[in-house]
């Protein structure tokens, strides 16, 4: 089956009532079984290996495991070293793999995994600070935070906390997410931006607030998915923890109030739908989708408003964004390739940005999103 180029809806295979998890799954061990053959060190990579790990707990095929094993032992060498891996970047990407490092380690015991996790963690105790204590997101984008690094670094913060008996880190793992917060919301959507510049002087920052110039969808949903996932890791007594619950209900709701009517998605810019060339983006929906699905199932969320908006989302989801092809393998289309602020380019973060940026199929940014959203909804 061969998807249209230029349309709104693709033909789906089975709807949302079709087994989108081993279908996702079967599809990375047929077509991809070396998730980076250029063996990068890659964030997107790692979310994709968390996604096929998350369907491997809900069918109990040992194959999926042996996939992410595998393929993080193309990084992880005899003595835990990671291959492709340079601290000094200061790179909050370059901790997202961590989580399944973590997993490694509980699930073999082998001490590579505990040395690699160690030197993640590291990064982390080191990583420069925003006078707001929030982590630089790189060295390269000095005394800047991104929503992006929430996910990329602070899940695997919490994880990391839990996993060597260091329980005074989860003081700092919620005022990362209480800083960010506080740095990047807009009162007047409820919504956050996508960075925040704390020295108001790059030229992409308002020079009043420090924000980007606008929302963008996917750092929404890097931001709920983080939180989502580091409520589960947080104990449950800890200090500020409500507040995270809070400001994760907070902005869901904000999110929520600013979907497509019709499909329950969201436009790559979700609160300008109207203008041209925005588009219903799949990464940021499926993320969203994702955050909302596991705030159900942890008790997160409650309330029939929010099943009916995922069931809603996820139907939509199927027919807007997925083609199966001969092979019986998902294409996941309609995806932001990349975005981001500054840079050699000098991205401005301005409106023309965000739809200048290729539209994709395949790239792990979104498939990784639709491995977990299809392993939450196969849980229910």
């Amino acid at each position: 089956m061969t998807a249209p180029t230029d349309a709104t809806t693709y033909p789906s295979f089975g709807g949302p009532t079709a087994d989108w998890a081993r279908i996702g799954a079967e599809t990375m061990l047929g077509r991809e079984p070396s998730i980076s053959p250029a063996r990068k060190w890659r964030y997107e990579d790692g979310l994709v290996l968390d996604g096929i790990r998350e369907i491997a707990a809900v069918t109990g095929e040992q194959r999926y495991l042996d996939y992410v094993k595998e393929n993080i032992d193309a990084f992880v060498g005899p003595d835990g070293e990671i291959h492709g891996y340079v601290r000094d970047e200061w790179n909050l990407d370059h901790v997202n793999n961590g989580k399944a490092v973590l997993s490694l380690w509980k699930e073999t015991g082998d001490e590579r995994y505990r040395t690699a996790a160690l030197t993640l963690l590291d990064q982390l105790e080191h990583q420069p600070r925003l006078d707001n204590g929030s982590f630089w997101h790189k060295e390269i984008y000095p005394q800047q935070m991104w929503l992006d690094g929430l996910y990329m670094g602070s899940v695997f913060y919490a994880r990391a906390a839990t996993a060597f008996e260091r329980p005074e880190l989860h003081a700092d793992v919620v005022h990362q997410f209480l800083a960010a917060y506080d740095a990047s919301l807009d009162p007047a959507s409820g919504l956050c931006v996508h960075a925040y510049d704390e020295t108001r002087s790059i030229y992409w920052a308002d020079p009043a607030t420090g924000h980007s110039p606008h929302v963008w969808l996917r750092a929404l949903g890097w931001f709920a998915m983080a939180m989502v996932d580091t409520l589960e890791h947080m104990p449950v007594d800890l200090e500020g923890r409500d507040r995270v619950h809070a400001n994760l209900v907070a902005l869901l709701e904000a999110v929520q109030r600013h979907a497509d009517p019709a499909t329950n998605l969201w436009y790559q810019i979700p609160d300008q739908p109207g203008r041209p060339l925005n588009y219903l983006e799949s990464s940021g929906s499926l993320m969203i989708l994702t955050a909302i699905a596991k705030s159900l199932r942890t008790g997160l969320l409650t309330g029939s408003e929010w099943e009916d908006a995922l069931e809603t989302g996820w139907a939509h989801a199927t027919e807007s964004f997925l083609t199966v092809t001969a092979e019986g393998w998902v294409n996941v289309h309609r995806m932001c390739e990349v975005a981001g602020l500054g840079g050699a380019t000098r991205r401005d973060g301005t409106y023309a940005y965000y739809m200048s940026e290729p539209i994709v199929t395949n790239d792990h940014k979104g498939v990784g999103p639709f491995l977990l959203l299809a392993a939450e909804m196969h849980r229910r």
